[in-house]
């Protein structure tokens, strides 16, 4: 039989696993965020062939310093802002880029569905930075 103590500590210990769960970075979905993309593609660009447009091409965003995309003009709070796009950045801006970034050019009012924003990073993070397809 468990004293009170205990049972407070394991009910404890339930709440902060279930916190800890709860914290993990959800996966997302790649095929449900090449959907979420179109919102994108207006400016941006993936994939083999990819070039810049009215924003960078994306491929192998995830791992890369911010404005470093050759030949794309950026903003100088994008060059000044230090980021490297790893996911926790890269959800963060994506829900409200002139939030994270003030003064950054894009446009896009943001993600607002953390479903949609988790898609999209798993899509994103399946292009290489040469635009082929992650296996």
């Amino acid at each position: 039989m468990l004293t009170r103590c205990a049972v407070a500590t394991l009910a404890l210990l339930a709440s902060l696993a279930g916190a800890a769960a709860d914290d993990a970075p959800a996966a997302g979905d790649a095929a449900l965020g090449e959907k979420v993309f179109t919102k994108c593609k207006a400016c941006h660009q993936i994939g083999e062939g990819a070039h810049n447009a009215v924003g960078p091409e994306l491929n192998g965003l995830i791992g890369r310093k911010a404005a470093s995309v050759d030949g794309y003009s950026y903003s100088e709070a994008m060059k000044n802002s230090g980021l490297t796009w790893d996911e926790a950045t890269f959800k963060e801006y994506i829900r409200d880029p002139k939030a994270k970034v003030p003064g950054t050019k894009m446009s896009f009012a943001g993600l607002q569905k953390q479903s949609d924003i988790d898609n999209v990073t798993a899509y994103l993070k399946s292009f290489a930075p040469d635009g082929k397809k992650v296996p």
